[in-house]
C-alpha cells in the first residue's frame, strides 16, 4: 500500500510541475550552505550563528581545512543539495573575509567583512524622512547581537523584507552583488523551517563604496486614546461614555490606520567591503576589481612603518646634534679638538 501511495504521490507531484511550468509560476528554490575556515575568533563564530539563526533556509557545516583549495566548497554545495554558499575565511586571527557564491557555475563575490564609524539613514515602511543614526562602533572588531543589545527581536524562522539602496542598480557589479545578497538573506515561501510571518527588514544601504547591512524589527503599536469623564455630568453618564469610547477603541484598532508602525534594530551589523568578483564558482576570470581596497596587512604595515620612522627620524637628528657639538668642538671626548688662544687659562697660568 505504501509502495502505491508513493508512486501516485509521484505522479501527482509531475502533473503539478506541468502545471506550475503552463502557468508560468517559477517557485523560488534556495538553500544556502553556511560555514567557515580553521582559525575563526569567538567573535567570528558568535556572528556566523546569528546569520545562521535569521537563514532558516541554510545548512550549517564544519570548518573546512583548507584556505587554498576553495573549489571544494562546490562539492560540499552538491553533498547538501545547496546552490548557495556563504564561507567565513579568517586570516592572522583578525581579518575576516566573506565569499558568496553561486553553486556550481559562479558568480562569486569576495568582501572583506568589517564594522566602521559613519552616519547612516535607517530605511522606513512609508515615504517619510529617513532617520539620521550615528554609529560608534570600533572598525577592527565584529560585534554580536549579545554584545550590541539591541531591543529588537524577531520570531525565530521568520521570513525578511529586503531594502536594497537605488545605487545597486546603477553599474553591473553591483546589480550581481544585489541579486547573489537577495538569493542569500531572501528566504523563500515555504522553505525548510520557515514561519508564515514578515516581521522584520533587512537593510542594504550603500555608502563610499561599502555595504551597510542592518536589520530591524517592524514593530507596531496600537495608539493610545484617553476617554476622561466630563465634569458635572453623572457617575452614569460618565461610565456610560468610557464604555461607549472603548467600543470604538476596540473596533477602530483593528483598522490597520490607526497603528503606529516603527523599525527597532534587532543585530548583528557589519559592513562588506568587495574586493573582487570571479565568474564562476569559487574560480574563473575576475570580472571586477576594486582598485581602492587596501588590505588590512597593508594598513598594519604602514602603521609599523610610521612608528619606525618617527624613531629613525630622533636617531638621526641626534647623531646630527653631536656633529654638530663636535664641530664646535664642545664636546669633551671626540670631534674637533678647540684651539688654545692667548686668554685660555691654561696659556695664562702655563
Amino acid at each position: 500500500m505504501a509502495s502505491v501511495y508513493k508512486s501516485l504521490s509521484k505522479v501527482n507531484g509531475k502533473e503539478n510541475a506541468k502545471d506550475v511550468a503552463k502557468n508560468g509560476v517559477r517557485k523560488n528554490k534556495q538553500r544556502v550552505l553556511i560555514l567557515s575556515s580553521r582559525g575563526v575568533t569567538m567573535r567570528h563564530r558568535h556572528l556566523l550563528n546569528d546569520l545562521y539563526s535569521l537563514l532558516p533556509h541554510s545548512r550549517k557545516d564544519a570548518k573546512l581545512d583548507t584556505k587554498t583549495k576553495l573549489y571544494q566548497l562546490n562539492e560540499l554545495a552538491e553533498l547538501y543539495n545547496c546552490n548557495n554558499v556563504f564561507f567565513f575565511e579568517a586570516r592572522k586571527g583578525k581579518d575576516l573575509y566573506l565569499w558568496i557564491s553561486k553553486a556550481p557555475n559562479g558568480p562569486t563575490v569576495k568582501m572583506h567583512l568589517q564594522n566602521r564609524k559613519s552616519y547612516l539613514h535607517t530605511p522606513t515602511l512609508h515615504n517619510s524622512n529617513p532617520k539620521r543614526v550615528e554609529l560608534t562602533l570600533d572598525g577592527s572588531l565584529v560585534h554580536t547581537m549579545e554584545e550590541l543589545h539591541f531591543p529588537g527581536n524577531c520570531l525565530r524562522g521568520s521570513r525578511p523584507i529586503l531594502s536594497f539602496d537605488s545605487h545597486f542598480d546603477s553599474s553591473p557589479h553591483l546589480r550581481v552583488m544585489k541579486e547573489l545578497l537577495s538569493h542569500i538573506f531572501g528566504v523563500p515561501k515555504g522553505a525548510r523551517k520557515t514561519k508564515p510571518f514578515v516581521d522584520h527588514v533587512m537593510g542594504f544601504t550603500l555608502a563610499d563604496g561599502k555595504v551597510w547591512i542592518r536589520v530591524y524589527q517592524i514593530s507596531e503599536a496600537e495608539q493610545a486614546k484617553s476617554a476622561k469623564p466630563v465634569e458635572g455630568e453623572g457617575e452614569g453618564d460618565g461610565v456610560a461614555k468610557m464604555a461607549k469610547a472603548k467600543s470604538s477603541h476596540s473596533s477602530s484598532s483593528k483598522d490597520p490606520k490607526e497603528t503606529n508602525i516603527s523599525l527597532v534594530e534587532i543585530g548583528p551589523r557589519f559592513v562588506l567591503t568587495p574586493i573582487v568578483i570571479l565568474e564562476s564558482s569559487f574560480g574563473g576570470p575576475v570580472i571586477f576589481e576594486n582598485k581602492e581596497f587596501v588590505s588590512p596587512n597593508q594598513i598594519r604595515s604602514d602603521l609599523r612603518t610610521k612608528k619606525a620612522g618617527r624613531y629613525n627620524r630622533r636617531a638621526d637628528e641626534g647623531v646630527e646634534r653631536k656633529g654638530k657639538m663636535g664641530d664646535l668642538g664642545l664636546r669633551s671626548s671626540g670631534g674637533r679638538v678647540k684651539e688654545r688662544g692667548e686668554l685660555d687659562d691654561r696659556v695664562l697660568f702655563a
